[in-house]
């Protein structure tokens, strides 16, 4: 068993409902926008992010493709691909795992984006590509820890990138581009700083966690770490099942999501949510519809109800209330319940 795999596993944390579920929903689609994890040191936010690895389904890749294209969406696909595609070509396909991709807090532009080697493309008129780390996130999750410490305009590529599933590189002219369609996840300890309102919106969801205040759940977090120190390929053993079983459901979940249905009520709730909490543009409609849709389907079930939005509300409002001056924001449920109407 690889180091990689040695991590402590998702299914084994103890509490953290509200990230773990963030996390969840975002896996099962990745449109929803990301989740940003904001909580103080110690809270189990990069091993619960890191653990992901464990518990992310295979996904069909294009054999030799540097950008692990998907052969199911062509229109996704490279120019590359899509060249080979128009000339009649077969694209071999092999299934790969999911994996989380970790962003280094010291990477530069050329680093994230790739870089393109001009020399090359004067002598020969053909474009070089040396992939960045925005090709390797290509269909997996790409995290950034300390996410608050990344220079802006990294950050600023990063969200781009998340948002038109596409990377685009120009150097002196000459451009080029490759699919970069993840899942972002960011975290930050928010005594180290915060993030622009401007690129809090951008994620799609977002949690604060702090620490279990219960004696007895934080017993269960000491004991649970002994046992896996003591031995760790013996611990991930024990929980073969549990790590196959919420894998197996996350597959069951996006064939449910497609025939998810949201009625007119459901519509206007999220739009009366929206109007009541004094958010700005549409973002936040449509990211809550999704994860409500998200939730629906990881419970089984077809038809969106107002429980869905308690539960994904919360997640989709937090990071875009307004703050008054001195003030902090803070999420009010009894509000949410009573535009509910629960």
């Amino acid at each position: 068993m690889s180091n990689e795999t040695l991590i402590f596993p998702f299914v084994r944390i103890v509490g953290q409902e509200k990230m773990k579920k963030a996390l969840l929903l975002n896996i099962v689609d990745p449109s929803i926008g990301g989740v940003l994890i904001k909580g103080e040191k110690g809270t189990a936010k990069s091993t619960s992010v890191r653990s992901l690895t464990q518990i992310l389904p295979m996904r069909p890749t294009v054999v030799g493709c540097p950008f692990h294209c998907d052969p199911r969406y062509p229109k996704r696909m490279c120019a590359q691909c899509r060249e080979k595609l128009a000339k009649g070509e077969k694209l071999e396909s092999q299934d790969m795992p999911m994996t989380v991709v970790e962003l280094p807090l010291s990477a530069t532009e050329d680093r994230v984006s790739g870089t393109l080697d001009l020399e090359h493309v004067l002598k020969t008129g053909e474009k070089k590509f040396e992939p960045g780390v925005l090709a390797q996130a290509n269909g997996n999750v790409l995290y950034v820890d300390e996410v608050n410490l990344l220079d802006d305009h990294i950050i600023d590529l990063l969200l781009d990138s998340a948002a038109m599933g596409v990377n685009y590189i120009e150097r002196e002219g000459v451009s080029f581009s490759h699919p970069a369609k993840f899942i972002l996840v960011g975290s930050m300890n928010p005594e180290e700083g915060s993030l622009r309102p401007q690129l809090l919106d951008r994620f799609g969801l977002c949690v604060d966690i702090e620490g279990e205040k219960d004696v007895d759940v934080r017993m269960e977090v000491i004991q649970r770490r002994m046992e896996f120190d003591r031995d760790p390929e013996a611990y991930l053993e024990s929980c073969k099942d549990e790590i196959e079983e919420i894998r197996n459901k996350i597959i069951a979940t996006r064939e449910i999501l497609p025939n998810v249905r949201m009625d007119q009520s459901i519509i206007r709730y999220i739009v009366m949510i929206s109007i009541h909490f004094k958010l700005e543009g549409h973002r936040a409609d449509i990211t809550m519809m999704r994860a409500a849709k998200a939730n629906a389907a990881l419970d089984g079930r077809t038809e969106v109800t107002k429980e869905d939005l308690r539960t994904v509300a919360p997640l989709v409002l937090t990071h875009r209330l307004k703050k008054r001056a001195f003030d902090e924001a803070t999420f009010d449920e009894k509000e949410l319940n009573v535009c509910l109407g629960m």
